[in-house]
């Protein structure tokens, strides 16, 4: 069965306006061409959509329900439509964990003063490529290389290497750790997103690991005791938690903040970006 948006736009312009006549002059058509359209759609779906009197149109009750799902078929084509044409108008950055740490309000801020035309939005999205691959953002905050050759990358800036524990864990006492200090101890970690692995370590002295999946799930668990985490700074100026607390990791290399984007369509707003984050993490 092959339906027609013209169809449906016919159907809900009937309804709308009340009137064969009124719809026609709506959709800018004849009255004859909106009665072949609704008969049309009435005879692909085998099924009386409208009652027809000499003073009102009105649907039946099958009627209904077709117009009800037309409109939401209709929204979804326009939202389509603005999305593939509006280019410059809308820029979503996806991220996984956390966004830009204490940099995502002045970049908010500052994007706005300076493209109020570009609407930005920042998307949380737990994938290897923070949503890029799957069509979700534009632009990409990711914190670890990426091995795709669909997209390329930069870096804007870098970030120091915390760990983090339970407030009342006896390394919490301390003003900085080393890597050390957490051999023997369970080490939560995600491998789709996370920047640590157990090869920051030697291979004797490596602490045991745990996967998990999302942020919220990783700070239930670090504030219980059982596990400890190491992410970026920008993890815990995003999420602070009561019970948990960030060390610094004295000997844990910086983590390397890119910006990721399609390589064969780059938004227009790439270059912009690039330039903005580069001056937080520069300033800071």
């Amino acid at each position: 069965m092959d339906l027609e948006l013209r169809q449906l736009r016919c159907l809900v312009a009937i309804v709308d306006e009340g009137t064969f006549t009124d719809a026609a002059h709506a959709l800018g058509v004849s009255q004859a061409a909106v009665s072949r359209t609704l008969a049309s759609l009435e005879q692909a779906l085998g099924v009386r959509l409208l009652r027809r009197t000499s003073r009102s149109v009105t649907p039946t009750s099958t009627g209904l329900r077709v117009v009800a799902h037309a409109r939401r078929v209709l929204a979804e084509v326009d939202d389509l439509v603005l999305d593939a044409t509006s280019g410059h108008a809308h820029l979503r950055i996806g991220y996984a964990w956390s966004a830009l740490g204490r940099h995502t309000l002045p970049f908010q801020r500052r994007w706005s003063r300076a493209h109020p035309e570009t609407d930005l939005h920042l998307v949380r999205v737990n994938s290897a490529t923070s949503g890029l691959g799957e069509g979700a953002c534009d632009l990409a905050v990711v914190r670890r290389p990426l091995d795709d050759r669909r997209f390329e990358s930069a870096i804007v800036g870098l970030e120091r290497r915390l760990c983090a524990m339970a407030s009342d864990d006896p390394l919490a006492r301390r003003r900085s750790v080393r890597l050390a200090d957490l051999a023997g101890r369970t080490l939560l970690v995600d491998r789709r997103t996370g920047t640590t692995t157990a090869d920051l370590w030697p291979p004797d002295s490596r602490p045991v690991t745990e996967d998990i999946h999302d942020v919220d799930d990783w700070l239930t668990v670090i504030a219980t005791g059982r596990s400890v985490g190491m992410t970026a700074e920008s993890t815990a100026n995003q999420y602070p938690r009561p019970g948990v607390v960030y060390r610094p990791v004295r000997d844990g290399e910086p983590i390397a903040v890119r910006l990721a984007w399609w390589k064969d369509d780059p938004h227009p707003a790439t270059q912009a970006v690039l330039e903005l984050l580069t001056a937080l993490y520069r300033e800071s």
